[in-house]
């Protein structure tokens, strides 16, 4: 993965992170991810993952920045033309699957098994999804349903998921959550 990532341009978490952390000025008490984890304040689920963010060495100034889009890329070119024409087959408007295919972790759990789907068919394609509640787990751990839909078919996506929405009524809105002014 690394020499792919190389060859793409790739862009680590901690290149985003320190560049987020640089426009916050002064209102930050850390300015890079290195420093985050110097202070030890984080949970300590995440520690090597943090560390091997920080062994991903940075791009160099003057590299081209990452690519952005499916278009150039044959891979993923190919992968969007394969679920289109799949959607074509069966005369689909849209896929529907879960965005996680296990029940949501507690933080630092690290037994459970994890593993979540929304990373893969829409980003990899440029495909539209919106992702809408589907229910609980253990009474109170929100799980989604992930609509993916046809290109620039945003509005017909927008209409089924709202339509799902409305007629299962799963979203609760959190405790101590009001939409009224103050």
């Amino acid at each position: 993965m690394d020499g792919l990532r190389a060859r793409r341009g790739y862009r680590s978490f901690q290149y985003y992170l320190n560049r987020y952390l640089a426009t916050r000025g002064e209102r930050v008490p850390y300015r890079t991810l290195a420093e985050i984890v110097a202070s030890g304040k984080y949970h300590p689920a995440l520690e090597s993952r943090l560390r091997r963010e920080l062994e991903v060495p940075p791009p160099a100034r003057d590299e081209a920045p990452a690519p952005t889009g499916v278009a150039g890329d044959p891979a993923r070119e190919s992968f969007r033309d394969a679920i289109v024409a799949a959607m074509d087959a069966q005369a689909l408007d849209a896929l529907v699957y879960p965005t996680w295919s296990n029940a949501p972790r507690l933080v630092g759990d690290l037994e459970s098994p994890h593993g979540d789907n929304n990373q893969v068919l829409s980003p990899l394609t440029g495909l539209p999804a919106l992702t809408v509640p589907m229910g609980y787990t253990y009474e109170r751990l929100p799980a989604g349903l992930q609509f993916l839909g046809r290109p620039f078919d945003e509005g017909r996506l927008v209409r089924l998921a709202y339509a799902y929405e409305q007629a299962t009524r799963h979203r609760r809105p959190p405790r101590d959550f009001s939409l009224r002014s103050k």
